[in-house]
């Protein structure tokens, strides 16, 4: 049947190389892992740790679920001696995560102006990240996920930075990282060759390799790193799924930490849901990850601070008391 409706047509699209923009985070953005980093203390932070450790130590999961800035904070290297120790068995992040890791192993720098080349149309259109969607087609094709596949493909490639790439370090480990897209959300949507069909089924197997891992995580621990949306959102659908199964099997999914790192503060108890008329109401981290899904069993933590402070801080709890 014939639309109604007119499509915009990319083959009109001037597609620019990489090579050409000016880029807002270079190498010297990343951490060291002797690096000093911004102080960050909580009396909790030790509580959290030592659930990472039990949490391995039994074999439940320990999940990271994050946003694109996380990345963007330098703290790769802490993200990935995390997996290499195994304290993460389980990564899951938003398809702008993709994006910078993938720069940053390719070319060393990362991240545009917004303001600077929307004004001129060109704000997302450069040639080599477009080709990240050539690897979302391949992965569409060979059953892979969307995340498993752009990992493999950097670690086999002779990318210059690579060591710096969450993706591919995973990948080493066989820890899975799932991407989680949405139409539209990423620049790699701009691009003639974005393949819609692709990204929805590599990120949707995507999702149902993140709910597998979800329903290991009673004894287990799950923080979620400045997602806003994406993480309560595909976290709570997870976890439906997970308890839905459990219940059938005379299981159960509930006794297990959420901790949430954000910029966000919140005022008052956190464990509490706020009132509707409230604007803190639709922060979602809280209602969801800290309140809701462990309300009849869990425990549930609340970190405010810079990503470039609290996560090296958490990895430093964790080594201590190990």
């Amino acid at each position: 049947m014939a639309s109604k409706y007119e499509v915009f047509d990319r083959s009109r699209l001037k597609v620019k190389p990489l090579g050409e923009r000016i880029h807002d985070l270079h190498l010297d953005r990343w951490l060291k892992l002797d690096d000093s980093t911004p102080p960050f203390e909580h009396q909790d932070l030790g509580e959290v740790a030592r659930r990472f450790i039990e949490a391995k130590r039994h074999g439940a999961a320990r999940i990271l679920m994050m946003g694109a800035h996380v990345l963007r904070a330098g703290v790769n290297r802490h993200i990935i001696d995390l997996v290499e120790r195994g304290f993460i068995d389980h990564i899951a992040m938003n398809g702008a995560g993709v994006i910078h890791d993938y720069e940053l192993a390719r070319i060393g720098a990362t991240t545009e102006s917004v303001a600077r080349y929307i004004r001129t149309g060109e704000f997302g259109l450069w040639r080599e990240t477009g080709e990240l969607n050539d690897w979302v087609t391949e992965a569409a094709a060979q059953d892979l996920g969307l995340g498993e596949n752009a990992g493999r493909r950097i670690e086999s490639s002779s990318y210059p930075h690579k060591d710096l790439s969450v993706l591919a370090a995973s990948y080493r480990q066989s820890i899975p990282v799932t991407v989680h897209v949405g139409i539209g959300y990423d620049i790699l949507a701009e691009h003639p060759n974005c393949d819609g069909a692709a990204s929805g089924a590599t990120s949707y197997r995507d999702f149902l390799i993140f709910t597998r891992a979800v329903e290991r995580l009673e004894g287990g621990v799950l923080a979620s790193f400045g997602s806003a949306i994406m993480a309560p959102e595909v976290y709570l659908k997870a976890l439906a799924m997970a308890r839905n199964v459990a219940q059938q099997q005379g299981g159960e999914v509930r006794q297990f930490a959420t901790a949430v790192f954000d910029l966000v503060p919140i005022q008052g108890d956190i464990h509490h849901e706020l009132p509707k008329s409230d604007p803190g109401y639709y922060f979602r981290p809280q209602k969801t990850i800290l309140v809701r899904t462990v309300a009849d069993g869990g425990a549930s933590f609340y970190f405010c601070g810079d990503h470039r402070a609290t996560l090296p801080a958490l990895r430093r709890a964790i080594l201590n008391q190990t």
